[in-house]
C-alpha cells in the first residue's frame, strides 16, 4: 500500500548534509542538450524520494485539501522544493489524478482542487511562481518576498516553492533577468547556453514530480494521470504531456500552441521554450481550449499545433471574440476531457468536418459543416473574419485580439450546415471555422480559468480552420460583394453572435469590435447613434476603449434617440476621443469603471449605477454624418481652467485633450527628474515626453501665439512638430542629442493645436524630448 511521507521540518533540516546526487546529469563533453530526447536522457522523475511535507489541511465539503511541499530535486548542492494545494474526496479510493498549473503572474488555488474532487479527482495546484491561495493559507507577492528573505518573524511569513540554487520564479523573479533564456549565469543549471538553464526546463520538470507525487498518494489510480492548465500553464502542460508517458490526458488553455522558431533562434532556445519540439511529441489524448482571438495561443498556430501533435485523439473548442478568457460552454471542455479519457464516463462528438468552398456560381465563398450525427445538436455558428496575418507575415498584436469576426447564418439540409461569406476584399485573407454547441446530460460545475465557479449546461466543440490567402481568391474567382455600411448593427435575431462578455451572471452589457473591421469605419467628423428602449429611467453606459459616455435614459414605451461625439467619450485621466481613429472596442452595459495613470497619478474614473427594470432593447446603431462646428461646439477649452501667471498659460499635460507618449512623461523636470535646462538657464515649466508622442489642445480661438523651446534629449533623435487647425506651422527636422529650437507660431482664430514628437525615423530608443517653456497667451 503507497503511504505519504511527511517529514518533520528537524527531519528535513537534518537531512539537508545527506542531500545525494545532483538530479539532472553534468552534460556530455559540455555540450548543450540537441534534441527534447537528450533534454530529458537521463532523468527519472520518479528516482528521488518526495519528501512530502503537509503545511496545513483541512475538510471542505467533503473534500480533503492540503497545502504541501514536494521535492522538485537537488540541483547545485541546494534542494529545490514545490509548494502546492492537494485535494481529494474524503474516503475516496482509486481515483484518477490532475495536475493543475497556474499561468504567468497567477497562483494555485485551493477551488481547482475543491471543484475536481466533487466531481471524484485528485488534483494538486502548482505554485510554481510560489504564490498560492487557499482558507488561511495565502502566499501573494509580498509573502514571497518574505519567504525569499527568511523573515521567518513576520506574522505573514508562509513558507512556500523554493527553487534553492536556481530561479523558476516568475513575475517577479528571484535574481531578475528573462523566465525564457537559455544564457548561463550563476542561478542556472549549465555554464553554456543551454536549455536546462531556462525557467520553462524548471517548470516542466517540477509538474514532472507532481506526477509522481500523485502516483505515490494511497487514493490515487497512478495509472490514469492528467495536466491541464492555463497561458503560461497551457505551455508547461504541453511540455509535460510532451515529455512524460504518465500524461493520459492533457487539456491547455490559452497557451502551448504560439511561440515558435523565427529561424533566429539557436537549439538550446527553441528547445527551452518554442513549442513545436514538444508538440511534435504529444502521443495522448489533448483538448485544446483556444478562444480565436488570444493574443497567447494564437489561433492560426493552434491549426499548425493540431498537425504536428502525434495523436490522433483530439479536439478543440474556440470561443469567437474572447481573448484569454472564456464562458462556461468552452470552459467546461477541460474538465469533460478528463471524463472521457481518465473515468470513461463522457463521450465527446467526433470534430466537426467543414469545407471551404471558393469557387461558386456568385462568387460568394461558402463553408460546409457536418456535426457528428451521433449527438444532438443545439447550434451551428459559423464565423469567418479578414483581419488574420497573411502567410510568413509577422503577428500584429493589436490585430489579433481585435479582429471581428462576422457571424454567417448557417441553412441547415439534412445533417448539413452551410453559410455564404460574402467580402469587403479579395486583398486580405480568408479565415473561417464553425462552433457546434452540444447539450449536456446533466451541469458540470468547474473552476475557471482563473478559478471562478462557474456550472455549464451545454459545451461547444468548434472545427478546425480553414485559410485561404488572396492568392487563392482571386484564382478562384472570388469576388468582393460585401460593401462598406452606415449601419454597424440593427439587433436583429442573433445580433449577441458578434457581441461578447466574459460575465457569467445574467448580465444584459456586452462588447464588439465590429468598429475595428473596415466594414464599418466612420466617415469624417461621423456621430454615433442608436435608439434605446428600457421600461424605468436608467444610465446607458458606452465605452469604446479605454473612455466612456454616460448617457441619462428616461424610461418608458418610447424609443430613446442616442447621438454621442467623439469629446462625449472621457477617459478616468480627463481626457477625450477627438475622432474615431483606432478605435476597437465598443460597449454597452449600466456601468463601467475606467482606470488611467498619467504624469505619474492614478486615476478612477465610475459611470453607471445598477440598472432598474428589464433589460434594455437597442436598433439602429449607426453612424451619423456630422460637421467641424457641430464638433467643435461640444468640445472644452481646458486651457481656460489653468492656472495663469504674467498673462501666460503655460501648457500641461492635464489639460490636453488628447496626451500619447512612447514610453513615459514628465511634468516640470526631464523624463528622469532632473531640472529643465537649456544654455544654461533654468526653467520652471515644460512637458518632457518620448517619442512618439502627441499633445491635443483645443483652443477654441482664446489664443493668440505659442511659445515654447523644442528640446531634444541627449541620446535622442526626434523631430518636433506643431499643427494647428490641420495645417502645419512648425517642423524642426531631425534633432539629434541636446539640441533645442525656439518655436514660436501665431494662433489667431486656431480652434485646435497638436504638438508632435517623430522618432527621427530610425525607432524610439532613448528618445526623449521637452516641450520647455511652452505658454500660450
Amino acid at each position: 500500500m503507497k503511504r505519504i511521507l511527511v517529514l518533520t521540518m528537524t527531519t528535513i533540516l537534518g537531512s539537508m548534509t545527506a542531500l545525494g546526487n545532483e538530479t539532472l546529469p553534468p552534460l556530455q563533453d559540455g555540450k548543450a542538450p540537441q534534441t527534447v530526447t537528450e533534454l530529458w536522457a537521463g532523468y527519472d522523475p520518479r528516482q528521488e524520494p518526495l519528501e512530502i511535507e503537509v503545511l496545513k489541511e483541512w475538510e471542505e465539503d467533503g473534500v480533503v485539501l492540503r497545502v504541501v511541499r514536494y521535492r522538485i530535486g537537488v540541483f547545485k548542492g541546494q534542494r529545490a522544493m514545490m509548494a502546492g494545494v492537494y485535494g481529494f474526496p474524503k474516503g475516496g479510493t482509486n481515483l484518477p489524478g490532475l495536475v493543475q498549473i497556474h499561468g504567468g503572474g497567477q497562483s494555485a488555488d485551493y477551488r481547482a482542487c475543491l471543484t475536481n474532487a466533487k466531481r471524484g479527482y485528485a488534483t494538486i495546484s502548482l505554485a510554481w511562481a510560489g504564490r498560492l491561495q487557499a482558507p488561511g493559507y495565502n502566499v501573494g507577492g509580498e509573502e514571497v518576498m518574505l519567504f525569499w528573505e527568511g523573515k521567518t518573524s513576520d506574522p505573514s511569513y508562509k513558507v512556500t516553492t523554493d527553487w534553492g540554487s536556481l530561479d523558476g520564479y516568475h513575475a517577479p523573479r528571484r535574481y531578475g533577468g528573462d523566465f525564457g533564456s537559455v544564457e548561463p549565469g550563476e542561478h542556472t543549471i549549465d555554464s553554456v547556453e543551454s536549455p536546462r538553464n531556462c525557467g520553462w526546463f524548471l517548470c516542466t520538470l517540477g509538474a514532472r514530480r507532481a506526477l509522481t507525487f500523485l502516483e505515490q498518494q494511497p487514493e490515487v489510480d497512478g495509472g490514469r494521470l492528467g495536466v491541464y492548465g492555463h497561458s503560461m500553464g497551457a505551455q508547461i502542460t504541453v511540455y509535460a504531456a510532451g515529455t512524460d508517458t504518465r500524461v493520459k490526458a492533457a487539456a491547455p488553455s490559452c497557451g502551448g500552441v504560439s511561440y515558435r522558431n523565427d529561424g533566429s533562434l539557436s537549439i538550446s532556445e527553441e528547445l527551452g521554450w518554442t513549442n513545436p519540439p514538444y508538440l511534435e511529441q504529444i502521443a495522448c489524448p489533448i483538448m485544446f481550449l483556444s478562444p480565436a482571438n488570444d493574443f497567447h495561443g494564437r489561433i492560426d498556430d493552434l491549426q499548425k499545433a493540431i498537425r504536428e501533435i502525434r495523436s490522433p485523439d483530439w479536439r478543440v473548442t474556440s470561443s469567437a471574440h474572447h481573448n484569454h478568457q472564456d464562458t462556461a460552454e468552452y470552459q467546461v471542455c477541460g474538465p469533460l476531457w478528463f471524463d472521457q479519457h481518465l473515468k470513461g464516463t463522457f463521450q465527446f462528438p467526433e470534430t466537426p468536418a467543414a469545407s471551404l468552398e471558393l469557387k461558386t456560381a456568385t462568387g460568394v465563398p461558402s463553408f460546409a459543416v457536418i456535426p457528428d450525427s451521433a449527438n444532438a445538436v443545439i447550434a451551428v455558428d459559423i464565423y469567418y473574419t479578414q483581419q488574420g496575418r497573411k502567410a510568413g507575415e509577422k503577428d500584429d498584436m493589436i490585430s489579433t485580439v481585435n479582429r471581428f469576426w462576422h457571424h454567417a447564418n448557417a441553412k441547415r439540409d439534412g445533417n448539413t450546415w452551410t453559410a455564404e461569406l460574402p467580402l469587403l476584399t479579395t486583398e486580405k485573407p480568408l479565415w473561417v471555422y464553425a462552433n457546434v454547441r452540444y447539450p449536456l446530460g446533466q451541469p458540470v460545475t468547474g473552476a475557471g480559468y482563473y478559478y471562478g465557479v462557474y456550472t455549464a449546461t451545454n459545451f461547444n466543440l468548434s472545427s478546425p480552420m480553414s485559410m485561404a490567402s488572396p492568392e487563392q481568391l482571386t484564382a478562384a474567382g472570388v469576388k468582393a460583394t460585401a460593401a462598406p455600411s452606415l449601419l454597424i448593427d440593427d439587433f436583429a435575431e442573433d445580433w449577441h453572435k458578434e457581441w461578447f462578455t466574459y460575465d457569467l451572471t445574467d448580465n444584459w452589457a456586452r462588447k464588439t469590435h465590429k468598429l475595428y473591421d473596415p466594414m464599418w469605419l466612420p466617415p469624417p467628423l461621423a456621430k454615433l447613434a442608436l435608439e434605446v428602449r428600457c421600461e424605468q429611467p436608467n444610465k446607458l453606459v458606452v465605452g469604446l476603449d479605454s473612455f466612456a459616455a454616460e448617457v441619462p435614459l428616461a424610461g418608458g414605451t418610447n424609443w430613446q434617440s442616442v447621438v454621442l461625439f467623439p469629446p462625449d467619450f472621457r477617459s478616468a485621466a480627463g481626457t477625450s476621443i477627438l475622432d474615431w481613429k483606432g478605435i476597437k472596442e465598443l460597449r454597452l452595459g449600466a456601468t463601467e469603471t475606467l482606470s488611467s495613470s498619467i504624469g505619474g497619478k492614478d486615476a478612477v474614473l465610475t459611470l453607471g449605477a445598477d440598472w432598474q427594470g428589464a433589460k434594455p432593447e437597442f436598433r439602429n446603431l449607426r453612424w451619423v454624418p456630422g460637421t467641424q462646428a457641430e464638433l467643435n461646439a461640444k468640445r472644452t477649452v481646458k486651457l481656460a481652467t489653468a492656472t495663469r501667471a504674467d498673462g501666460k498659460t503655460y501648457l500641461d499635460i492635464q489639460y490636453a485633450d488628447v496626451f500619447t507618449h512612447g514610453y513615459k512623461t514628465a511634468m516640470n523636470t526631464t523624463l528622469d527628474g532632473n531640472p529643465l535646462v537649456v544654455d544654461g538657464t533654468t526653467y520652471e515649466h515644460g512637458m518632457a515626453t518620448h517619442a512618439p508622442s502627441e499633445a491635443i489642445f483645443f483652443l477654441g480661438g482664446k489664443f493668440k501665439t505659442l511659445h515654447a523651446l523644442a528640446v531634444s534629449g541627449a541620446q535622442a533623435s526626434v523631430g518636433f512638430q506643431v499643427i494647428v487647425d490641420d495645417k502645419t506651422v512648425f517642423d524642426s527636422g531631425r534633432l539629434d542629442g541636446a539640441k533645442s529650437l525656439p518655436v514660436d507660431v501665431p494662433l489667431e482664430n486656431v480652434q485646435e493645436m497638436r504638438l508632435i514628437v517623430t522618432d527621427g525615423g530610425n525607432g524610439k530608443g532613448g528618445d526623449h524630448a521637452s516641450w520647455i517653456d511652452a505658454w500660450v497667451k
